[in-house]
């Protein structure tokens, strides 16, 4: 990371009661959709690699304020809970970015073993606390896929907590999904979060 030219004193919402706030909206995913079920892919783990790369590719995600100071990250990892549904099981995983594989295949095959050793109690699961996450160059992943949602409310630890919050949910009869993201308005504005959707919608049309 580094740190950048940021008038944190001047910001607008950096004394507001809380500088969180979520848009959602809906990406189709029809390509994608047909491309796993085709494959034998995970539609789960593909997503949350789309999404990984949508978040990365907007650098005003990736900053921090640390010591009083603004920091940009290079790059953010993924957190994200996972489930063994048969076994009531619930942890936490932090995987790498795609960039850091040959290709996307690689990566997926990476995160499907690593979850399942997580979830066999192979692997730790990731553990941090909540007020720490911030200094983490990490985003938070999460997928809800039984809730078609319109829009989605998320958990405020502070009020100027500024890592990335996903969220992504059903896949409906006409192949949209839709992804939520919480942010902080210190950092990121509406112009940004048209990048990330921009973004996202693209990683799920290449496949």
């Amino acid at each position: 990371m580094r740190e950048i030219e940021f008038d944190l004193d001047g910001n607008p919402f950096i004394d507001f009661l809380t500088s969180r706030y979520t848009v959602s909206a809906r990406v189709n995913v029809e390509s994608l959709w047909k491309f796993c079920h085709e494959n034998e892919k995970s539609f789960f783990v593909m997503s949350l690699g789309c999404l990984m790369n949508a978040v990365n590719g907007v650098p005003q995600l990736r900053r921090r304020i640390i010591s009083g100071k603004a920091f940009e990250f290079d790059y953010l990892e993924g957190t994200c809970p996972i489930m063994d549904e048969e076994h009531e099981i619930y942890k936490e995983m932090r995987v790498e970015t795609p960039q850091n594989f040959d290709d996307v295949f690689e990566w997926h095959d990476y995160v499907r073993n690593y979850s399942r050793s997580i979830l066999s109690g192979e692997s730790e699961g990731f553990s941090v606390e909540m007020k720490k996450r911030d200094m983490e160059n990490i985003a938070n992943f999460s997928c809800i896929p039984w809730i078609d949602f319109d829009s989605i409310t998320s958990a405020i630890v502070s009020k100027n907590q500024i890592q990335p919050l996903v969220a992504w949910g059903k896949v409906n009869e006409n192949h949209e999904m839709s992804v939520s993201i919480t942010v902080s308005h210190i950092f990121v504005n509406g112009r940004e979060l048209g990048y990330f959707y921009e973004n996202a919608q693209k990683e799920f049309d290449r496949f």
